[in-house]
């Protein structure tokens, strides 16, 4: 028996070094039963309440399916999952792949672990946020803080009932306050959130102890989740715990937040932690209201631009920038330039690219490669190659209709030379019945007329160089965006963006990097609007591959 290891941890209840233990007690355990170890899959600091996040875990199911082991070792069944669903849905995986899963808390697991286990963990799942809601609700009523740590406070630790220390309360640290105080005067002053922080980073204040920058969602933060500088009540002396809840997406694994009703809010005074003034707080808010109440916020909100955008770009999050590393967002409908420059003026690459042109040097770099004479004759080569094994599925299943009317036709003929004998059973009318039927059946399918022979088109290679040309239309076509998105992107690992003096210099990085070479050239309207240079690398490990269309 080939066996496997399957171990986890959540940061909440264990230590790290328990993914190590569940290792060694599940090593001997294959020892003493005389099973081959092939090795381990572990995720650290993941919850149990989901499997979409756990790279360990998606990995098992896909050797799995692969059918590269045969059992699968656990400490207990909720460390594969506590969610009722996943683990029904493993157990069925695997004992399709004839595949068995052995914990050392229940032993071998079937129906009735999956059911009773399943329900358990379930519960124990359900059961949990709400005792730890209950206990940091009455931390709150007992004027503490339930948790997190807002910037401008520090902990304090003061001796619980028990004597020992605990981390509930909060003081201001004076220079974050000052900083609080300068963010909310310039803003009431009319400074926009995205200057304020580019001045805040260009005057070397970090953001938190770990000296993050600051950008402008930081500041702004949204008014109706309370979130950002700008609408921390805490601010101004007031604690307002239970504003909003998290729900794990059952499709992605994330939480997601939910803003609840201000009858379920806990609020209380905390006049020791006011930083800001009532009058200061009031001026802030006043032009928060201004700026949603103005005639461009009005229309943006009426019609949003970004609600119509494709959800998902060709090149989301797969452009970086050379000169700090950080990734390329969209800046209006259809720009992108550096994050960092444009949200928190730590970089000085600040020049936007039309997002269309960019993703169109990569497609006509592609499409042009693509039209290259050795690979349509690879397409038409095959088109031949799958007719080809079209024909020989259908000649395979044309023998075996043939092989099975023989035997039915022998079974029929013995029966029949059985009642001429005399003999006589039972069902025998009923037998000889239901082979004539399936023999009728049998006759009428290879009575059939034989597939005529196939007729390629004359000009085949026309229609493969009218598909690749098609490519972009492909991007904009709704039935056809979604796969082929897919496929492209699996083939870019990164797009990079060295500023020059007059504009880019672009590298692909990625598989797609040995189909396409870009002309450092660019013609026509692109030249005019993207003066670059562009060249084309091989990421490190990448070997050259096939493109099938």
């Amino acid at each position: 028996m080939r066996a496997v290891i399957y171990a986890r941890y959540s940061s909440d209840h264990q230590r790290e070094a328990s993914i190590e233990d569940q290792i060694r007690t599940c090593r001997a355990f294959i020892e003493d039963k005389g099973w081959t170890y092939l090795h381990g899959y572990n995720d650290r600091a993941q919850s149990g309440s989901s499997t979409v996040l756990r790279p360990g875990y998606q990995r098992m199911l896909e050797d799995a399916r692969a059918g590269q082991f045969d059992v699968i070792v656990a400490e207990a069944l909720d460390r594969l999952s506590r969610d009722q669903a996943d683990v029904a849905t493993l157990y069925k995986q695997l004992r399709f792949g004839e595949i068995a899963l052995v914990t050392l808390s229940e032993g071998e697991i079937d129906e009735l672990h999956v059911g009773l286990k399943g329900t358990m963990n379930a519960l124990f799942i359900k059961d949990l946020p709400l005792k730890t809601r209950r206990g940091m609700e009455g931390r709150i009523r007992h004027g503490k803080s339930a948790g997190g740590l807002a910037y401008g406070y520090e902990v304090v630790y003061e001796a619980g009932p028990d004597g020992k220390p605990t981390a509930g309360g909060r003081q201001i640290v004076l220079e974050q306050a000052e900083v609080i105080c300068r963010i909310f005067r310039e803003f009431a002053g009319g400074k926009a959130p995205r200057r304020i922080a580019h001045d805040l980073n260009a005057d070397g204040i970090p953001f938190g102890a770990k000296g993050r920058a600051w950008s402008d969602t930081t500041i702004r933060g949204s008014v109706t989740r309370g979130l950002g500088i700008l609408n921390n009540e805490l601010y101004r002396g007031r604690r307002i715990w239970n504003r909003q809840r998290f729900i794990k997406d059952p499709v992605t694994g994330k939480r997601v937040s939910r803003v609840n009703p201000e009858s379920e809010w806990v609020i209380d005074d905390v006049p020791e932690l006011r930083i800001v003034s009532d009058e200061l707080w009031q001026s802030v808010h006043d032009r928060m209201l201004a700026i949603r109440r103005s005639p461009g916020v009005q229309k943006a909100q009426e019609n949003p631009f970004w609600t119509k955008r494709r959800a998902r770009h060709l090149l989301t999050r797969l452009v970086v920038c050379n000169k700090c590393g950080g990734y390329f967002t969209s800046v209006g409908k259809n720009y992108m330039a550096c994050g960092n420059a444009r949200r928190q003026g730590t970089c000085t690459s600040d020049r936007s690219i039309p997002r269309p042109d960019l993703e169109n040097i990569i497609l006509d770099g592609l499409k042009e490669r693509l039209m290259a004479p050795e690979l349509v004759k690879a397409f038409i080569r095959e088109v031949h190659a799958e007719i080809d094994r079209g024909r020989d599925q259908e000649t395979q299943q044309r023998a075996a209709r043939e092989r099975e009317l023989d035997q039915v036709e022998r079974k029929l003929s013995g029966l029949i030379d059985a009642i001429a004998d005399g003999f006589r059973a039972p069902g025998l009318q009923a037998k000889l019945d239901a082979l004539e039927v399936e023999k009728a059946v049998l006759v009428h399918e290879l009575d059939a007329p034989a597939p005529s022979p196939v007729r390629l088109h004359p000009h085949l290679a026309q229609v493969y160089r009218e598909q690749v040309g098609g490519l972009r239309d492909a991007l904009q076509d709704p039935s056809l965006h979604d796969e082929a998105m897919t496929i492209l992107r699996s083939l870019i690992e990164r797009v990079e963006m060295q500023p020059t003096d007059d504009g880019y210099e672009i590298t692909l990085v990625g598989e797609i990097a040995h189909m396409i070479s870009l002309s450092p050239e660019i013609s026509g309207k692109e030249a005019d609007q993207i003066p670059s240079s562009v060249k084309v690398v091989a990421g490190v490990g990448f070997e050259p591959t096939t493109f099938r269309l």
